[in-house]
């Protein structure tokens, strides 16, 4: 299986912009209400809303409470080259009970991005 993640959002380009100059997804289709970026085997896709083609469940209000995690090998080298270009960090980075250090960021939708590295396995 793979999971394919997608948002909502009036902010197409601005949401291209932000993952594909910080994290380095590629587009690879765009058109007027639809953006789908790649990287490795993930993707994100980026809709406007109000389309006819949209079930309702793709509306608003339906479309809070989302955030995203992206897991990295060095959360630490991450942080710094997010922070050298001024990305809309939130946190510093901290680790967790649960076996992850992250810090959150913020991206042009108001989606929380939680970038994290695993550093311990969590128990049952």
């Amino acid at each position: 299986m793979i999971v394919h993640t997608g948002f909502v959002t009036e902010k197409l380009t601005e949401s291209k912009t932000f993952y594909t100059e910080y994290f380095g997804f590629e587009t690879i289709f765009e058109n007027e209400w639809f953006v789908m970026l790649k990287k490795g085997p993930y993707e994100l896709a980026f809709m406007r809303p109000r389309q006819q083609s949209q079930h309702s469940l793709f509306q608003p209000p339906y479309i809070q409470g989302s955030w995203l995690g992206l897991e990295v090998d060095d959360v630490d080298e991450v942080y710094s080259q997010l922070q050298a270009v001024d990305a809309p960090i939130l946190t510093e980075v901290k680790a967790e009970q649960w076996g992850d250090r992250h810090f959150v960021l913020k991206d042009p939708n108001g989606i929380g991005v939680d970038v994290f590295q695993r550093i311990a396995v969590m128990a049952n």
